[in-house]
């Protein structure tokens, strides 16, 4: 009797398991196409990779990359959104908002900002790249994800302008939206093109400058 009431709970955390498996090892295979979607874009660009490459190279089949993001354009939306994450554990977003809200210091705050910079801007700014070349040659569907990344951009500048005015942090006088403008410009991609990836300087000196540059335009 007591194994007849056992058995159904035992049955129940063996398929609870399973499932837990089945969805943690489907998640690794899709992280593995993005990686590999990513490697390959960046070196030989969107028009030249294909999603049989992609398929071949993570292991998997066309029609699961298919299933998954829809094609070339849903992977680099994929990889790029992977960007803005970070390398540094929670979201680079949530520790962005978390810090606007408890810092007490402005200064100490932009230097923040050019630290999340320096860890974002190494794995947004070459697919951003990469999504501006295919816009310029022709493809539609970059072209919209192009004008899409850049709006979502500015709209999180003037969303933490805002936070920064509402809590006194910045100039007194200096409009949220003046404040976005400058932050969504010391973001863009081309300005760590020009000083990261043609003038060769470290991506710690460029997040320094780009603090300090945030520090110079809005405290």
């Amino acid at each position: 009797m007591q194994n007849a009431v056992n058995a159904p709970g035992k049955h129940t955390s063996r398929r609870s398991y399973d499932a837990r498996r089945r969805r943690q090892l489907a998640e690794e295979s899709l992280r593995t196409v993005r990686a590999r979607a990513r490697e390959l874009f960046l070196a030989k660009g969107f028009g030249a990779t294909t999603i049989a490459g992609i398929a071949e190279a993570a292991g998997v089949s066309a029609e699961t990359v298919y299933k998954n993001f829809g094609g070339k354009p849903g992977l680099v939306r994929a990889i790029y959104e992977d960007s803005l994450l970070g390398a540094g554990g929670p979201p680079a977003e949530e520790r962005s908002d978390l810090a606007q809200l408890t810092s007490t210091d402005p200064a100490a705050l932009m230097e923040q900002f050019g630290r999340f910079t320096t860890e974002v801007s190494p794995l947004g700014a070459p697919v951003f790249l990469l999504i501006r070349e295919a816009a310029a040659g022709g493809d539609a569907t970059m072209a919209a994800l192009l004008n899409e990344v850049e709006e979502a951009r500015y709209r999180r500048m003037l969303h933490n302008a805002r936070q920064l005015v509402g809590r006194g942090l910045l100039r007194p006088g200096l409009s949220a939206r003046e404040a976005a403008d400058v932050m969504f410009t010391c973001t863009a991609a081309e300005l760590y093109e020009t000083l990261v990836l043609k003038r060769g300087w470290s991506a710690e000196r460029y997040g320094t400058f780009v603090g300090r540059t945030l520090a110079a335009n809005l405290l």
